[in-house]
């Protein structure tokens, strides 16, 4: 351990002490980071007043759920850990759901929380809460610091544990009095070592030969890879195997971008509202390669009659997942680049002519479509915004119909251009989103498609995009209704509306008035109501150099197509 290197204007405080608060801050800075989302309170004011002294950009935004899904979107965009704080009691439990959507979609995330002092724990204070037990099963891992000399060794373990192995959130729980007390710290000169934490990058070479082995007997093989492969930033290592094998490529939601969807070898996303093609490429396919996924029930359907005929491959770096869902034939616990890196000397190429002339005709009898229509389409304004971005874009999504357009009918040409909730699915997580995504690339155009129920629900954050000036673009596609659900309803409950109709009988317009919110917050916006205003308004949306909010009136009328009912298979897709 070294003795603390104390920054200008700290040096006789770091020669007497300083606070464990100051020592949390230096530490932050020690491990690069340049923003943390944060909403301050009784049990975390010693760090914010830290925090005023460091280099650090502290984002205060309206909501504590808001600060996490906001660092979550900064590191679903740049693969650095994002950093949140909130003080104790409700500060903490309102960051929990934002916690498990990271840990479901395998988001690197230290979460910090101020908690009361040591002696009234467990006495039901003021604002006390168990916050590590509350999020135990929603963590990689979690820390009660009791001794301001321990945080620069866990702070080093927690940065390491969350962006390490399968990435997930960390969360530190710090005490007022630990906060405050003085001491000289020292920082730890090595990497940590976390007992009992062991991470199997490399794919075993024996591995690697059945899964060669087996790509040389396959007559109709497809890779099916997720967010494990852009975690491993191994986008180009896949593209060269893809070609120099010549194998159909299916993504999940969660590894969409990994794989160029231009490309002709490109079948997109499966499941539940994936492509029709690709769905019945995996489960049509002899020799189903998986790797970086989690083979879960959206894409799966009945696991019983998922890819009934295929030897099942499953690469993860977490061995947990290895058979969890689906049997695997041959399991390979390593990183997914490791892995394509190994495939691509002397690759195994074959034409599959009958196999990809099968995968052409899916394509041309069932391509996403929607029906022509003198009103707006939600599926014609994704399909409008990719045109005029040239699909170069960040899109952000909210969770519920529209999200479903966005990754089907937005071509994603590269990694961490599709940012959603996949695993969670949790509504609201759009706008904070995209707020941390623009704050990370604020180079990127970042625009948002959400929905009327999704934005409402973090629609506070609004007063963050302005006092920050995020020039984050927003589109609302507003049909008055919890979309997905009422779906549901009109195909498997006769219609019948139980609670998902989102309008106001005592207006005669949609409601809420989403312009009209967006200009109490100084933002500037417009309504679009026909279809001859989409075009102009979207060029005057990505042409504004500050924030903008587009109001889309859209029919309650469209359904997400496919869609093949939950436990259903790929026999079960419905088109119409």
């Amino acid at each position: 351990m070294a003795e603390a290197k104390p920054t200008t204007g700290q040096t006789r405080r770091t020669q007497t002490g300083i606070k464990g608060a100051e020592i949390v801050v230096r530490c932050l800075e020690l491990h690069g980071v340049e923003v943390i989302f944060a909403y301050p309170g009784g049990a975390s004011m010693e760090m914010h007043q830290a925090l005023r002294d460091s280099s650090l950009r502290v984002i205060l935004p309206r909501h504590e759920q808001g600060g996490a899904f906001a660092a979550a979107g900064y590191a679903r965009a740049t693969g650095r850990t994002g950093v949140c704080m909130a003080t104790s009691g409700p500060g903490a439990t309102n960051l929990v759901t934002a916690i498990a959507d990271a840990y479901m979609d395998s988001i690197p995330l230290v979460v910090i929380t101020g908690q009361v002092s040591q002696r009234f724990i467990g006495k039901n204070a003021f604002q006390e809460i168990d916050i590590i037990g509350m999020t135990r099963p929603i963590v990689k891992h979690s820390y009660l610091v009791l001794d301001p000399q321990e945080l620069p060794a866990v702070i080093a373990e927690a940065f390491y544990l969350a962006a390490s192995g399968r990435p997930g959130p960390v969360v530190l729980d710090i005490p007022k009095d630990v906060q405050q007390k003085l001491c000289v710290p020292t920082y730890p000169e090595e990497a940590p070592s976390p007992r009992s934490y062991r991470v199997h990058c490399e794919a075993p070479d024996v591995d690697v030969e059945r899964l060669r082995q087996a790509i040389s007997a396959a007559e109709r093989p497809c890779l099916y890879v997720g967010g494990g492969v852009i975690t491993a930033g191994a986008h180009q290592e896949l593209l060269q195997v893809a070609e120099s094998y010549n194998l159909p490529v299916v993504t999940s939601l969660m590894g969409v971008g990994a794989f160029p969807e231009r490309h002709p070898l490109s079948l997109k996303w499966p499941g539940m509202h994936g492509t029709y093609y690709a769905s019945y490429a995996l489960n049509e396919c002899d020799l189903l390669i998986g790797i970086g996924v989690r083979y879960d029930d959206r894409v799966t359907g009945n696991v019983a009659t998922f890819a009934q005929h295929a030897t099942i491959v499953h690469a993860d770096i977490d061995p947990s997942e290895i058979n969890k869902n689906k049997h695997a034939d041959i399991g390979i616990v390593c990183d997914a680049r490791s892995l394509l890196s190994k495939l691509i000397p002397n690759p195994i190429r074959k034409e599959y002519a009958a196999w990809h002339e099968q995968i052409r005709r899916w394509k041309s009898e069932h391509p996403l479509a929607y029906r022509a229509s003198d009103k707006i389409q939600p599926q014609a304004v994704v399909e409008a915004l990719c045109r005029l971005t040239d699909g170069k874009a960040t899109i952000v999504t909210g969770v519920g119909q529209h999200q479903m357009w966005a990754a089907q009918f937005y071509t994603f040409e590269r990694p961490r251009q599709l940012l959603t909730s996949g695993g969670l699915g949790t509504m609201g997580f759009g706008l904070p989103s995209a707020i941390g995504a623009k704050i990370a690339r604020p180079e990127d155009l970042v625009v948002l498609i959400d929905g009327d129920g999704s934005f409402q629900m973090n629609i506070q954050e609004l007063g963050t995009v302005h006092c920050e000036d995020v020039d984050v673009k927003m589109i609302i596609l507003n049909n008055q209704h919890l979309g997905m659900v009422a779906q549901w309803e009109d195909r498997f409950y006769h219609s019948r509306r139980g609670n998902t109709v989102l309008s106001s009988d005592k207006t005669d317009r949609p409601y809420p008035n989403f312009p009209l919110i967006a200009e109490g917050y100084m933002i500037p916006g417009r309504d679009v109501w026909t279809l001859a205003e989409l075009e102009p308004a979207l060029r005057e949306m990505l042409a504004s150099k500050e924030p903008f909010l587009l109001d889309v009136h859209v029919e309650y009328q469209e359904h997400v197509l496919p869609m093949i009912p939950a436990g259903g298979s790929h026999k079960d897709i419905m088109v119409e």
